[in-house]
């Protein structure tokens, strides 16, 4: 979830809406005008570091749609790993076939944001009786013998979407790193329903390494690449989304 999504300077001109300090550095959110647009932009900070902008959410959205695509019309049970700004999650709301949705968030000041709506999309989040946030580590929940939802041990899901690291090789703590090898992939297979879809953001162009890793683990995967205008820098930017399956029941 913590990383610069686009890249080149921001104008000076900006509203401080929260800043906190937090045990990984102090976390802002700011609020700024486009000059060329005239929409408002919000922007997330740690320390000096610019992590989010609401001016480039077309990764984010693409992971959620990318990974229920593939889905049977039916009732849906989704986890998404990492908040943010909220835009996976809202574009998982959006599809009818979703019936819950579980976001895991680490940093309590993000789903505050959301639940105050100091963030355009909190209101629809927190008031959609299908989304239940979790204030906890994505990671540490991904290693846990009983599963992701704390109240039903061994739970099931359709599609588990992460967007928390920079990619599968640049992680924001070295504890993440096991999550993408071979091991803890196999454990997370059996969190999701047979067809069930693991998505992944990245930041970074297609890694051979983790394309492999992936293909050894489910039974399809690939890797795609999301364009989009980067202002800014006045170029076509790019976002990698994995998505792979597991085996469906034989029929």
């Amino acid at each position: 979830m913590w990383r610069t999504k686009s890249g080149g300077c921001v104008s000076a001109r900006f509203e401080e809406i929260d800043w906190r300090p937090t045990a990984m550095g102090a976390i802002s959110l700011r609020r700024r005008r486009d000059p060329s647009s005239g929409t408002q932009v919000y922007e997330v900070k740690l320390d000096d570091d610019f992590l989010m902008s609401s001016q480039f959410t077309a990764g984010e959205i693409a992971l959620a749609r990318l990974a229920l695509k593939p889905l049977p019309d039916t009732g849906l049970d989704v986890i998404v790993g990492g908040l943010g700004l909220g835009y996976t999650a809202h574009a998982a709301l959006e599809d009818p076939r979703v019936r819950s949705l579980i976001v895991v968030e680490a940093l309590g000041e993000v789903i505050e944001w959301h639940q105050r709506n100091l963030v355009p999309l909190g209101a629809g989040l927190t008031s959609d009786d299908r989304c239940r946030f979790l204030h906890t580590d994505f990671f540490s929940l991904a290693a846990d013998p009983r599963g992701f939802d704390p109240d039903v041990a061994d739970r099931r899901f359709h599609a588990i979407v992460v967007d928390i690291d920079h990619s599968p090789r640049h992680v924001l703590s070295p504890t993440h790193a096991p999550f993408y090898e071979p091991e803890s992939l196999r454990a997370l297979t059996r969190r999701l329903h047979p067809g069930g879809v693991f998505a992944l953001w990245s930041n970074d162009p297609p890694d051979e390494h983790f394309n492999a890793v992936l293909a050894q683990v489910f039974h399809t995967s690939d890797a795609h690449v999301v364009e989009f205008p980067n202002p800014l820098q006045d170029r076509t930017a790019t976002n990698t989304v994995y998505i792979a399956q597991t085996q469906p029941l034989q029929a």
